[in-house]
């Protein structure tokens, strides 16, 4: 019993869950509005680029290609610092929201237009030479068949992308953005014990699980009518 006693004092100690939860709140405030920016901006930023590369003009897919493959090679912190305290020096200051928003976007963006990408080559050629022969232009074509389609196919790893891209908004505690793990580690210094980051992992769960349930249901439903 002893030990027990010691285990939930020392991470469910209720008397600072009540003292800090109000910064727990408001961190878990800005990682959910920042998660949606993210996701919102990532995915059509991707989409325009799988659109723009599906016109196939070298002069238009090299650049792409190249922005994509160095956006999943380098790790998200590294982009992360370099917006925040690399730009500075040649006179772009931003905000740690700003930083962390356009730096998961573009990392979101590069993996969207390459699983989007990926979806519109899985298909028959036959289907948009069969669109077009109907008197369909080549943006009807692409919005009509080929786009529907392809993001199907696309959505399962574009679910897990966004889900993983939008917990990386905890690399904000470097910049000092106060969402909620920022916040969660103030506290458990200010307080020296842990419950304020066992609140904040509890607010992930409260965050993400019904996002994971949400993103689930719309692969199956989204399944059946392909």
């Amino acid at each position: 019993m002893e030990s027990l006693d010691l285990f939930l004092q020392t991470f469910f100690n209720l008397e600072i869950a009540a003292r800090y939860w109000p910064d727990i709140l408001s961190g878990a405030g800005i990682t959910i509005g920042l998660s949606i920016v993210v996701a919102i901006t990532g995915l059509a930023l991707g989409l325009a680029l799988a659109l723009l590369r599906a016109l196939q003009r070298t002069w238009l897919s090299l650049p792409i290609i190249a922005f994509v493959d160095v956006m999943r090679a380098l790790p998200p912190l590294v982009i992360l610092i370099i917006f925040f305290f690399a730009f500075p020096l040649i006179g772009i200051s931003m905000s740690a929201f700003t930083a962390t928003w356009l730096s998961l976007s573009l990392v979101l963006a590069a993996y969207a237009e390459e699983s989007v990408w990926g979806g519109i080559l899985s298909l028959p050629r036959g289907q948009s030479e069969a669109a077009r022969s109907t008197g369909l232009t080549w943006w009807q074509t692409m919005t009509s068949v080929v786009l529907p389609q392809a993001v199907r196919i696309a959505l399962p790893p574009l679910t897990n992308r966004v889900i993983s891209v939008s917990k990386n908004v905890a690399l904000g505690s470097v910049v000092a953005l106060s969402e909620v793990l920022n916040n969660a580690q103030s506290a458990t210094s200010n307080a020296g014990n842990p419950t304020p980051l066992t609140m904040a992992a509890l607010a992930y769960l409260v965050i993400f699980i019904p996002v994971m349930f949400g993103a689930r249901r719309l692969e199956n439903r989204l399944k059946w009518q392909v």
